[in-house]
């Protein structure tokens, strides 16, 4: 009886304290009259509102730091001044004129820009029979065990594109469970690594720019202090479950030197969407509802166009392993795989992209249909397999199938990559960790030829210092910036 009443009690606080949060959400306004940006909540030193097109997302400062009104980010307590402090300009929605227009192709011109009506034209205007077709594998999430094994399957060494280079694919790499000896050695072999955040955490679209940041950058130096991929070759990034930030997300891309990002769905449309700059408003609807609003020139969008065959058997689905393909044999998956391809083969060769998570490979019938899909397509003289970067170039300035088996930024007579060979003897780490929002402790494994850090890498501390909130990635004047509190460049970390 005692437990159930505690039961209860707990449901009703947490209850109440939901709604207080919601309460104090609703009741905070943007007032007009200055432009977007961090403003103090009147409730508590913790937390902060980041006002974005008149929309208050409502942030946390990581453990043991506080909002500091005057300068507008999260810092130690003793130098924290709590605000709302008096004579501080409110935060507004910006005009209207700063939205996205529709594409003007007369003001949209390659290399910088690229843009049309609906998405659906090639670039210069080449006719589709005298251009490669690209194939873009993707891979989302965690490398590990569970995956690895079939991913080298995949790249085998004897699938190859026309000018016998071994075929490539996109990593966008998640943080927790990631073995980084694994994917260190991907990044060697020539393979493109990405983002996918740290936490993989939900309601991120709603999150503000710090959060973003947090995500997206301090990944980025995990990478480069356990993988030792070097940040500028990181070009893009992902937003988990393929709900963009809004326009949040893309301001930090753009301040933090991306090249482009995946993360937008496109609905089932007869003919394919290629890759456009966000100069303009998409070409096409937003499945997810948080596209981005405002321009972002020379920003690229590398969309999902969503997978489907003509009968909508399997129904449709912008990752491969969400379509209901597991009642299939190996020859069905194969069948299915061989439509949905055509599609952009015989019409605008727009890039074919097949992004996947591990769920796919755990099927033995989905893994051995697509062993026979890409067997088939090495029978095609024009297609190549090539990262995200590599078609954003092609893209760029598009070469002719006569010109393609010279070209230099898909060969591989010269390295690609600045990330070294992998050790031969790796580190096994067996690393405390302890998520800020729960007081649970675990232990998380981690594989690395580096050192073993003190704890656990995640939001705050990449690189598992075990001070909470170490990372700073926020210039204070305003800009992005990839140093951390002690003043070290994310590129030279030790």
């Amino acid at each position: 009886m005692r437990i159930q009443v505690a039961v209860v009690l707990f449901s009703v606080v947490a209850l109440v304290a939901a709604q207080k949060d919601t309460k104090e959400k609703e009741e905070f306004k943007c007032p007009e009259g200055y432009g977007n940006g961090n403003y103090a909540d009147p409730v508590t030193c913790r937390r902060f509102y980041q006002c974005v097109d008149g929309f208050p997302y409502i942030n946390r400062c990581p453990s043991g730091l506080f909002f500091d009104d005057a300068q507008k980010f999260c810092t130690f307590k003793n130098e924290a001044k709590c605000g709302p402090l008096p004579n501080q300009p409110q935060a507004t929605t910006e005009a209207a004129v700063d939205l996205a227009k529709t594409c003007d192709p007369a003001e949209c011109e390659l290399p910088y820009c690229f843009c049309n009506k609906d998405g659906t034209q090639i670039p210069k205007g080449l006719n589709a029979d005298e251009i490669p077709q690209i194939i873009l594998l993707t891979f989302d999430g965690a490398v590990n065990l569970n995956n690895y094994d079939h991913y080298r399957k995949i790249f085998n060494g004897k699938r190859q594109n026309p000018n016998g280079c071994d075929i490539k694919g996109t990593f966008f790499i998640s943080h927790e469970y990631s073995n980084y000896k694994q994917i260190q050695t991907l990044a060697h072999e020539g393979h493109e690594i990405s983002l996918e955040t740290i936490s993989l955490q939900m309601g991120l679209q709603d999150k503000g720019y710090e959060e973003w940041v947090g995500e997206m950058i301090g990944m980025r130096s995990i990478l480069k202090h356990f993988s030792n991929v070097s940040s500028n070759e990181i070009n893009g990034m992902r937003a988990p479950f393929l709900k963009p930030g809004r326009n949040t997300e893309y301001k930090v891309i753009e301040d933090f030197g991306f090249i482009y990002d995946s993360s937008i769905s496109v609905p089932p449309s007869p003919i394919p969407v290629w890759p456009y700059t966000l100069d303009y408003k998409i070409p096409h609807q937003c499945k997810s509802g948080t596209c981005p609003t405002k321009s972002f020139p020379g920003i690229w969008e590398v969309p999902l166009n969503a997978h489907f065959v003509e009968s909508y058997e399997g129904g449709h689905c912008p990752y491969m392993d969400q379509c209901v393909l597991h009642n299939h044999d190996t020859d069905d998956v194969f069948a299915w795989l061989q439509e949905d391809f055509e599609r952009y083969y015989y019409q605008n060769k727009a890039p074919y992209m097949m992004p996947f998570h591990t769920n796919w490979f755990q099927i033995k019938e989905l893994e051995r249909g697509l062993h026979k899909f890409l067997d088939w397509t090495q029978t095609l003289p024009d297609v190549w397999f090539v990262t995200v970067t590599q078609a954003l170039t092609w893209i760029t300035d598009p070469k002719t199938l006569k010109q393609i088996n010279n070209y230099e930024p898909w060969n591989c007579k010269t390295k690609s990559t600045q990330t070294p060979k992998p050790c031969n003897t790796s580190n096994k780490c067996a690393l405390p960790f302890k998520e800020p929002a729960s007081n649970i402790s675990d232990t998380r494994y981690m594989e690395t030829c580096f050192d073993c850090p003190a704890v656990y890498p995640w939001l705050g501390d990449s690189h598992g210092t075990g001070i909470p909130g170490r990372d700073n990635y926020i210039d204070q004047n305003g800009g992005g910036s990839t140093t951390d509190e002690k003043g070290s460049s994310d590129d030279n970390e030790n």
